[in-house]
């Protein structure tokens, strides 16, 4: 398991960004340098998730200008999660 400041392993996997409507690929290498909080959720459209993602989406702003980008996983399809 990976803690707190600790370096996560490299990964490469589709994103949506809601911002814009686009799925592109990222590698978590590509924020190498930055400040990153990896969110991981089981799936959407599930009880415990929603409230997770909204606790995430209140500070959001905030970890913006703090320069943090947040990345949320989870197990499904990138086109579920659009």
């Amino acid at each position: 398991m990976v803690g707190v400041g600790q370096l996560a392993p490299d990964f490469e996997l589709d994103a949506y960004f809601p911002e814009t409507g686009e799925v592109k690929k990222i590698k978590l290498s590509g924020y190498r340098g930055e400040w990153v909080v990896l969110c991981f959720y089981p799936a959407d459209f599930t009880f415990i998730c929603p409230t997770e993602l909204r606790a995430v989406g209140k500070v959001y702003e905030q970890l913006k200008q703090m320069n943090t980008e947040v990345i949320a996983i989870s197990t499904d399809t990138v086109y579920s999660t659009r």
